[in-house]
């Protein structure tokens, strides 16, 4: 009998000397942890029990059964199971791309796409990306090359520190098949997000109504929005426009290059009660300055109108409760094409990861189901689009809790039926935006690896993945149970050896 089969070549990325360099030891419960590392009660909330139900979800949700047909395949063939990708999405931003200073570090952080990352997010802060009406930073430019920031003195000074330009990161994403993720479309926070030239659409006409009703932050105390918008109605129209254009020209650029979009970040604040006061037909009087009137609703519109279908469309935010959910059940009867659901998790505070170390019931098993149990009844996929957590203190103590919760949390979130991504947020020490902790990555500045890499490659690139041989049973048949993904299964007999590709799903 012929026997037909796919035979394919992979590329794999490695992830060079740290895969073979001397690994830390993570505590993996209270017997392990020899130098008490975390207190008793932390490993009494995170007890054998806990665990033994998340790797009971793990199974049911992460896991599934291959059963492959391979004719002339006989009984007792020893079969290599080989798992390289992972349906899940590992993910971690892209922001510091060439920027860390030397060509080494640069090498390192990119080597860890592809490899311990499948997903990568890139910056589209509209701010440092259109810089001037119509100049958007798709092509690198002189001040975007690797030479120039390796002799720049002072990189977190310069207005695209953690801002590169968009097509090289792009191609190098494509160039190592990860899924890309742009971040974000529209974004409420005027000082991170709305570029200054948008006030420059004023009218003459209209700028001394602006002026005097307008104060950066919002409209001057006793000023209301219909009064505020009557007197600037060119501009509100213009406004609008703005925002609109952004978002067909990105799609334009890219249409289905790239994967996924964060159409909306962080907006169920906006929404959290009656707001009636604050919307206008053309503006909303934002906390955080100007916005257009119901503008999640216009952004996912928009999304639909210039995006193709196969661009999946998303909603982020921080807030883990229920007006988050009404505002997501809201947009979707509305006819908003929401596809996943995006949710943060930031310890910013190096203090809570102590706390969490000390056995404060906080962040704790339970908890975590309640708050994704309540995000679940939306019906989405729910992507945890952006997490910190800090190392407590500046030590290898303070570095070995922050992986220890490293582990628990990830194991925590893998086994949520609905999750079906991670991103961290900040990979380097020093390297996140103004305000947030320098102390929150996987590596020091100088790009060696701290406890938490290690947790961290530790789960995704062996505990999370199947790599098996196994003596087939029956003939004709390969049977195993393994981490959804790609694989290639291999085996020799009489005619040579054979590769085959499979997806389980």
């Amino acid at each position: 009998m012929k026997k037909v089969e796919r035979i394919y070549i992979i590329t794999l990325f490695t992830l060079s000397a740290l895969s073979v360099s001397a690994q830390v030891k993570i505590p993996h419960s209270f017997e392990e942890d020899k130098d008490s590392i975390m207190s008793k009660r932390y490993w009494e909330i995170w007890n054998p029990k806990v665990q033994s139900s998340i790797d009971a979800d793990i199974d049911a949700y992460r896991k599934a059964d291959a059963n492959i047909e391979i004719k002339g395949l006989k009984q007792g063939t020893e079969v290599k199971i080989e798992q390289l990708t992972s349906d899940f999405y590992f993910g971690a931003h892209i922001f510091n791309f060439d920027q860390l200073g030397k060509k080494e570090y640069n090498d390192t952080y990119k080597n860890l796409y592809g490899t311990l990352f499948n997903s990568a997010t890139i910056a589209f802060y509209w701010r440092t990306l259109e810089t001037e009406p119509g100049r958007i930073r798709f092509e690198e430019e002189y001040w975007d090359t690797e030479q120039w920031w390796n002799n720049c003195t002072d990189p977190k000074k310069q207005p695209h520190w953690r801002r590169p330009p968009t097509d090289k990161v792009v191609e190098f994403c494509k160039s190592k098949g990860i899924r890309t993720h742009g971040h974000p479309l529209i974004y409420c926070a005027k000082n991170w997000h709305h570029p200054n030239w948008l006030y420059n659409f004023v009218p003459d006409n209209e700028k001394s109504a602006f002026d005097s009703m307008y104060q950066g932050k919002g409209l001057v105390e006793g000023v209301s929005i219909d009064t505020f918008e009557a007197n600037l109605p060119e501009f509100g129209k213009e406004f609008n426009r703005q925002f609109e254009l952004r978002i067909q020209r990105i799609a334009e650029k890219y249409k289905d290059i790239i994967d996924g979009w964060d159409v909306v970040n962080e907006s169920a604040v906006e929404y959290n009660g009656n707001n009636d006061i604050r919307i206008g037909k053309y503006f909303m009087n934002s906390i955080d300055g100007l916005m257009p009137a119901d503008f999640p609703y216009k952004a996912f519109k928009n999304c639909q109108k210039y995006f193709p279908q196969n661009v999946k469309l998303y909603i982020n935010d921080y807030m883990i409760d229920t007006p988050y959910l009404d505002e997501v059940k809201s947009l979707q009867e509305r006819g908003c094409r929401i596809d996943v659901l995006g949710t943060q998790m930031h310890l910013f505070n190096p203090q809570q990861c102590m706390d969490i170390a000390n056995g404060l019931e906080f962040m704790t098993p339970d908890e975590l189901t309640q708050k994704y149990d309540l995000l679940s009844r939306a019906g989405l996929p729910l992507h945890l689009s952006e997490i910190t957590l800090t190392s407590p203190t500046n030590d290898s103590k303070g570095e070995m809790i922050q992986a220890i919760i490293t582990r628990n949390l990830y194991r925590k979130w893998f086994s949520i039926e609905k999750m079906m991504g991670i991103t961290w947020w900040n990979v380097v020490d020093e390297c996140g935006a103004p305000g947030e902790t320098s102390v929150s990555g996987l590596f020091h500045r100088v790009m060696t690896p701290k406890a938490s890499y290690y947790a961290l490659k530790e789960l995704i690139l062996d505990e999370f993945r199947t790599n098996t041989t196994i003596v087939t049973t029956k003939k004709d048949i390969v049977s195993f149970r393994g981490f959804k993904g790609n694989y290639r299964i291999t085996w020799t007999d009489e005619e040579g050896q054979h590769i085959l590709e499979y997806h389980l799903q």
